[in-house]
Order: C-alpha cells, then sequence, then structure tokens
C-alpha cells in the first residue's frame, strides 16, 4: 500500500512542495524527470533485490528493503524539498518498493511449489488490489492535517512493521513448513 501511495501522491507531493513546475535538466520538471527516475529505479530494484535474496534469502532481504524503505519516507519528509533531492528520495521510495515485484512471486513459489503458481501469482496481485484501497486514506491524512509528514509517518512505519514481520513471524513459519514437509518425506 505504500508504494502505490507514493505511485498515486507524487504528483499532489511535489506540488505541495512548490516543486511541479520548477524546471529541472533540459528544460523538464522535478515532476516529470521525477516519474522518469521513480520508474527506472522500481525497474531496477527487481533484479538487484533478486540478487540480493538469492544471497540473504527472501525474508532477509525483504526484511532489509522494507527497513530501507521507511528510512526513504522520512529521507523526503526531512530532505525532498529541494529539486533534486525530492528526484533522489522519490526514487529511492521506488526502488525499495519495486522488491515486491520480484520477491513476492519468488518467496511464494518457495514456500508453496511450483505446482499451483499462477494461482498463487493472482492471489499476490488480488492483495496488491486491495492494498489500492488505502491509498485514499492518504488524502484524508494530509487533508486532516495538511501536511505530507504525517503521511510519510504512516508509510514508514507500515514499512517497518513489514521488516519485522518478515524477518520474525514469516521467515521462522516458512522455516517450520520446511522442516515439516522434509519430516513427512517431502
Amino acid at each position: 500500500a505504500t508504494g502505490l501511495m507514493a505511485t498515486a501522491q507524487i504528483a499532489p507531493i511535489a506540488k505541495d512542495y512548490g516543486l511541479s513546475n520548477t524546471t529541472l535538466v533540459f528544460g523538464a520538471t522535478v515532476l516529470s524527470v521525477a516519474l522518469v527516475v521513480d520508474n527506472v529505479m522500481n525497474g531496477a530494484a527487481r533484479p538487484f533485490f533478486g540478487w540480493v535474496s538469492d544471497h540473504l534469502g527472501r525474508e532477509r532481504t525483504m526484511g532489509l528493503a522494507f527497513a530501507l524503505s521507511a528510512g526513504c519516507y522520512g529521507l523526503l519528509a526531512v530532505a525532498g524539498h529541494t529539486p533534486w533531492m525530492f528526484v533522489i528520495c522519490a526514487g529511492l521510495i521506488f526502488f525499495t518498493w519495486g522488491e515486491i515485484f520480484s520477491l513476492f512471486p519468488s518467496l511464494c513459489t518457495d514456500t508453496f511449489g511450483p505446482k499451483h503458481a499462477t494461482a498463487n501469482a493472482s492471489l499476490l496481485y488480488t492483495a496488491k488490489g486491495t492494498a489500492a484501497l488505502l491509498v485514499p486514506l492518504a488524502n484524508t491524512l494530509q487533508g486532516a492535517t495538511g501536511s505530507w509528514g504525517s503521511v510519510f509517518v504512516v508509510a514508514g512505519s507500515a514499512a517497518l512493521i513489514v521488516a519485522v514481520l518478515a524477518l520474525f513471524v514469516l521467515r521462522p513459519m516458512r522455516l517450520r513448513m520446511i522442516a515439516r514437509a522434509e519430516s513427512q518425506g517431502g
């Protein structure tokens, strides 16, 4: 939900920061440069975090990525008020969000096997669609507080909660499932 919120709200955030129409490079505005960088960073995250997860494990990589995501929301709140820092901070948010598109399907297949991979992948995307229902709450919170800071605190807190869940709930649960399957002969 936090990555979807960033996707939906990057233009209003840039506008409220007074940056959306600021020319940055080659006549392009901060917002248009940020949108290009965000997409590139989101795409680059997928092979990068896939590679990291091959070395650290899926859940550890998720914990790392979501913890970094929390820091990126804080960075946008504190340092994202200048043109280049806005582009960098937003890009980092999209980089740390992009990992879900490589790690979630891989973790799902690692856990449940390839037999029902298509059905499991469709359930993952249903969860993403359900998470999109939370996106309008960012507008409500921003409108109630008059600041994006509170939205970033909620997004960062949610990312930290997910990091902790990946490491201390999901990982032990998966290890128990694997051990039980191995003890039962497959």
